[in-house]
């Protein structure tokens, strides 16, 4: 049994869940925009569809009909999920400024040297944990343009270098994600650069929509890999949120694909930046903002200021979200480590790992019954589950896995 001293996990129900769908909001996440999302992303020639692997031992083990995760750790040799967004924010900001359509542009038309002479040599600048970071550094450096990419303090080492080895000029602040998303604002007004964010505010929305909508292609993968294996629609997505871009998009791609009978969406954060769980418990359904130095090893997480776009979304057809403690994540991480007989083992790093650390935890380790109920979690439930990052941080990596950091 996990120790109640060291182990957190809370739970929020979202008082403004609805059945009823905004068409207008969900629209961003039809089949025909993201169908095409899609084929830009897979005009590039690193582009591999990611594994949806089925772990079927570890289902059985705990009591669950179906398992199912999706190994953003193959994703364009990347080792992590959010280029997806980058490749195709950065492909359609330059799309528009040539005034042509995604549609009839491939990733290497982009790369045309006339591209380049028309528009010259474009900044792209970036707040990071790290691999939104890399994603955009890599983009850019792909389509001939410069990067500026900015980590917050206490930011992994080894992930600064990954960025810089992308080509962009890159360093660590003295400040918290958010005052670090504020201070890259300003640079790029400053200087003419372009912001890349999947963070949204008043005035900026249209590349934090674009990120979005990359994300969600990862969904539209899911839905045709399911397909293509005979298997049902799962019956709960538990989803990441830092700012609440991946998990919006998921959700918004899955709500509108299932719309006659959509899953349960669970958002699932590190309790030093539960943005979401706090702002959930506000009666008044108002953003809440988390601040300080969010001191979590789920550092792709550690966002105190939720996406707008995200949270309308959120707001509307998440079920409610955990606040999980670093342990959380930390078993999360072993556990796709060190699979069950034939399941398949998964590389997840600390913010990759977490919604597999919170299913075992509610199903194997838990003593309130209450917390698998609220969300209708039984031996009925097809999981899906995404881990959006592999050993991103290797060091760190076998400090919880190898040493037991964060023990239960």
């Amino acid at each position: 049994m996990l120790s109640q001293v060291h182990t957190t996990v809370k739970w929020a129900k979202n008082k403004f869940h609805s059945t009823e769908y905004n068409d207008d909001e969900l629209s961003i996440f039809d089949e025909k925009q993201i169908y095409n999302v899609h084929s830009f992303q897979k005009t590039h020639s690193a582009y591999t569809k990611t594994p949806l692997h089925q772990l079927k031992q570890l289902a059985e083990h705990i009591q669950v009909a179906d398992l199912r995760v999706k190994d953003e750790s193959y994703r364009f040799g990347l080792n992590a999920f959010k280029v997806m967004g980058g490749i195709y924010a950065i492909g359609k900001y330059v799309a528009d400024r040539l005034g042509m359509s995604m549609e009839d542009l491939s990733f290497a038309a982009l790369q045309a040297p006339q591209v380049k002479e028309k528009l010259g040599e474009l900044t792209f600048i970036s707040a990071t944990d790290g691999n939104h970071g890399r994603g955009v550094a890599w983009a850019a450096r792909e389509l001939g343009h410069k990067s500026v990419i900015y980590m917050p303090k206490g930011s992994s080492q080894q992930r600064l270098a990954a960025i810089q080895r992308e080509g962009a000029y890159a360093d660590i602040t003295e400040v918290n994600y958010d005052e670090t998303v504020r201070m890259c604002a300003n640079l790029a007004h400053e200087n003419g650069w372009i912001m890349v964010q999947d963070t949204a505010w008043e005035g900026y929305d249209d590349i934090p929509l674009w990120i979005m909508q990359g994300y969600a292609s990862m969904a539209k993968e899911i839905v045709e890999q399911l397909q293509e294996d005979n298997a049902q629609p799962p019956t709960h997505i538990f989803l990441q949120a830092g700012v609440g871009s991946f998990a919006a998009a998921i959700a918004g791609y899955m709500v509108h694909t299932y719309r006659d009978n959509p899953p349960v969406i669970v958002v699932v954060e590190p309790d030093q930046a539960d943005c979401y769980y706090r702002s959930f418990c506000n009666e008044d359904g108002k953003r809440e903002i988390v601040s300080g130095d969010m001191n979590t090893i789920m550092a792709g997480l550690a966002c105190g200021e939720p996406n707008t776009r995200a949270f309308r979304l959120l707001s509307q057809y998440a079920t409610g979200t955990f606040s999980c403690s670093d342990n959380i994540s930390a078993l999360g991480m072993r556990v796709y480590g060190n699979p069950l007989q034939s399941d398949p083992r998964v590389i997840s790093g600390e913010s990759g790992a977490v919604t597999l650390g919170l299913l075992y935890y509610l199903r194997k380790l838990s003593d309130d019954p209450k917390l698998c109920s609220v969300i209708s979690l039984d031996s009925d439930s097809r999981v899906l589950v995404i881990s959006t990052e592999g050993d991103t941080d290797p060091a760190h990596y076998q400090k919880v896995v190898w040493e037991g950091l964060c023990p239960n």
